[in-house]
């Protein structure tokens, strides 16, 4: 008889919104969601196929989305945001004003790192790895994570070219589902309705 082998389903959810998020900037590690970003995660409910394995990145926006959604989540540095350096915490008019050349350098290369942060090409690598060890899981996976690393994924998993991703908008709560059985699919892209705005 010939066996067929469990799939992995994987399903990445994007932090509620912080202040970064919606003035366009680069968020700290300890950065909290605003008030709606906290409204909207609280009112968010994972699929319960996903409740018994939820994993986290570092930071504290993770830390409190997985919190206000009423899901215990487990932490892994491999879902790390991307690190932006010195630029962490700052707005992007803030770096404009202060280090226009700087800025002017990483815009026309944004896969390059950030005012000494890491380059795309390292989160790739991690979050690849990460994504290679869940793929030997064979049961659903959620990561609460960031938009950067959700673009790495698709590097990883789909072969995007890494520039292209960054032409893809992850909106605060915005999903992306991929399934495993020899191949990654990309089963949806979703962004929740009203989320973020």
């Amino acid at each position: 008889m010939l066996e067929v082998p469990l799939g992995t389903s994987l399903f990445l959810l994007c932090v509620a919104s912080t202040p970064s998020s919606r003035i366009g900037g680069f968020p700290a590690r300890d950065e909290s969601l605003d008030a709606r970003g906290a409204r909207d995660a609280a009112s968010y409910r994972l699929p319960s196929k996903l409740a018994d394995s939820v994993f986290r990145s570092p930071s504290y926006a993770a830390v409190q989305t997985a919190e206000a959604m009423g899901v215990s989540a487990i932490e892994d540095a491999a879902l790390a945001d991307r690190d932006a350096g010195r630029w962490a915490g700052r707005s992007i008019e803030d770096i404009l004003e202060n280090e226009p050349t700087a800025l002017s350098d990483w815009l026309a290369d944004p896969l390059c790192a950030a005012a000494d942060g890491d380059a795309m090409a390292a989160v790739q690598q991690r979050v690849g790895a990460w994504i290679d060890r869940m793929a030997t899981q064979a049961l659903p996976v959620c990561a609460i994570t960031h938009p950067m690393t959700m673009r790495a994924a698709l590097v990883h998993t789909l072969g995007f070219p890494p520039a292209t991703t960054l032409n893809i908008d992850i909106a605060p709560l915005s999903c992306v589902r991929l399934s495993f059985n020899r191949i990654w699919r990309l089963q949806a892209l979703e962004t929740r309705r009203g989320a973020g705005d």
